[in-house]
């Protein structure tokens, strides 16, 4: 009897009250550590309802900006300078050595390059073509040239205009590694000793070799040549020959007669194998300057 007495008159639970409070044992926890708990529970809401919130929108697009052209990134002067050329029109050689000079963008005295694309293989041996022209108008610049030659040939080499004669003066001048010389002009029994230069010389394309002349007994020729303005071309690994022709202060008189040098000089070096189109294409330009199209 006293039993039921009790349960009957048990407080019944609210149905409203929080579920922490009702799930925390009586006596075990503060009201001060259910008040932290429930903060904490309400935080992770809030931040669960923010992540999934988050979620739900679309990322913004950003607006990508095209790639500016070559030409846009260029300077003024430059811009300037293309206008003048005509890039679907391929200029004959009067019209091209008249324009070269008013295209050059810098304030220095340019060199005028000239860039042909040969239909070549330089891997086979026939078509790797290689030689020296000696340019009718020189080629604007003061040549410095070393005779490493015996003492028999040294008073040719000096009548001739050599800058650095003398085997012992260039030795020490290729002992120091500071070349002072643009062409080394040898005979051919000097060149054993130069083979312990050769990778300080061969990449600066200073080695003498019989094929450009500087490998040679008739010095005075040789140096003479070399002062004269004769230089040397070779196609490169994709069958292109750079070659620069002269200065944009030359008159287009000069321009030309280099220019048909060194054009002259590669068709006599086409190689016999080559049956169909030899030159595939030709440009001319100045040092930093744009390039126009030539018709040969």
């Amino acid at each position: 009897m006293a039993k039921a007495e009790s349960e009957v008159n048990k407080p019944e639970v609210a149905e409203d009250e929080p579920k922490t409070v009702a799930a925390a044992k009586a006596g075990k926890r503060s009201a001060k550590s259910l008040k932290e708990t429930e903060a904490k529970l309400a935080k992770e809401e809030r931040k669960t309802h923010k992540d999934s919130s988050e979620a739900s929108q679309e990322p913004a697009k950003t607006a990508v900006k095209p790639p500016r052209s070559r030409l846009e990134r260029r300077s003024k002067k430059y811009s300037a300078k293309y206008a003048l050329i005509d890039k679907t029109k391929r200029y004959t050689l009067d019209e091209a050595v008249d324009l070269i000079g008013k295209t050059s963008p810098v304030k220095f005295d340019a060199t005028v390059e000239l860039h042909i694309r040969l239909n070549v293989d330089p891997r086979q041996a026939d078509q790797n073509i290689r030689d020296s022209v000696l340019l009718p108008a020189g080629t604007g610049k003061v040549v410095r040239v070393a005779a490493f030659v015996d003492a028999d040939n040294e008073a040719a080499a000096k009548a001739a205009g050599a800058d650095l004669i003398g085997e012992d003066k260039i030795i020490k001048v290729l002992e120091s590694g500071n070349l002072s010389f643009d062409v080394l002009i040898a005979t051919p029994s000097q060149m054993p000793k130069l083979g312990k230069y050769a990778r300080l010389l061969g990449p600066r394309g200073l080695m003498p070799n019989p094929k450009s002349g500087t490998v040679t007994t008739d010095v005075n020729k040789a140096v003479s040549e070399a002062k004269a303005g004769k230089v040397e071309y070779r196609v490169d690994s994709t069958g292109i020959v750079h070659i620069g022709i002269g200065k944009v202060s030359f008159k287009p008189n000069q321009l030309k007669d280099n220019l048909e040098a060194v054009l002259a000089s590669i068709q006599n070096n086409k190689p016999a194998s080559i049956k169909s189109t030899y030159i595939l294409s030709s440009y001319l330009t100045s040092s930093m300057g744009p390039s126009l199209s030539i018709s040969l």
